[in-house]
């Protein structure tokens, strides 16, 4: 079956979403375009949106055979994917399972020091306050999502991070945190957005080594070197590490 892209209603710094002829499903393409952190210099690391595209429909599959449902439904082509369009409900939610960073700082905490218990932020999307974090209450009482809605995003937080932990150990990583998005489709709760080396951090589980793009946005080389590990990483096959 051919997909045609019609209207193009979206853009943002790594995608482009079209409009398609079934109204329920659109066109989301990866962009090849790296913004630096001050946003005045692009570069574009070697197939950047072909990787994203390929490790984002990878592991949304492997999340939906563990029954995590997503909006993907399948790759269209090296660098786009079809999925059901969603009602974006206008939160981010961070899962933490290593302290690190600036949250490893504000709590006093070892760098990569294990949390007992996985942490789950939640932060208002698009938000003009530098994205401000808040908490169920707040979510409910702004009308972004009910109750039971966050009680489906907690389940599906849950078993997803799981689910993701297991895949990148037995690929010798570790997954210190990542960012999930939900919608809404026909009154169900599901995972959005993407799944890329953009919005998880991983480190490998032997040496430590760090492979954050956000350590690495004025180096070309090693954010190329992130892209193609972590796909290659991705796609290893179950029992082929030594």
């Amino acid at each position: 079956m051919t997909i045609k892209k019609k209207k193009k209603f979206y853009e943002g710094k790594s995608k482009i979403l079209y409009e398609t002829e079934n109204p329920e499903q659109i066109v989301m393409e990866f962009k090849d375009d790296m913004i630096s952190l001050n946003g005045s210099k692009k570069t574009k690391p070697v197939k950047r949106g072909a990787i994203n595209n390929q490790v984002s429909a990878h592991l949304f599959r492997y999340l939906e055979s563990f029954n995590v449902p997503t909006h993907f439904m399948s790759q269209l082509n090296e660098a786009s994917m079809l999925v059901r369009r969603l009602q974006i409900l206008p939160i981010e939610v961070l899962v933490r399972n290593l302290a690190t960073g600036s949250f490893a700082k504000r709590y006093g905490l070892k760098d990569g020091e294990v949390l007992e218990k996985p942490i789950v932020e939640y932060y208002l999307k698009h938000n003009a306050k530098d994205d401000a974090m808040v908490n169920q209450h707040h979510i409910v009482a702004f009308g972004m999502a009910t109750a039971d809605e966050l009680k489906i995003v907690d389940r599906y937080v849950t078993k997803a991070n799981a689910v993701l932990k297991a895949f990148f150990i037995r690929r010798g990583m570790k997954l210190i945190d990542f960012k999930l998005e939900f919608g809404r489709y026909k009154n169900h709760v599901v995972i959005g957005d993407e799944l890329t080396p953009e919005n998880c951090r991983l480190w490998d589980a032997e040496t430590g080594e760090k492979y954050e793009l956000e350590r690495f946005r004025h180096d070309p080389v090693m954010i190329e070197k992130i892209y193609t590990e972590v796909k290659r990483r991705v796609f290893e096959k179950e029992g082929e590490r030594v």
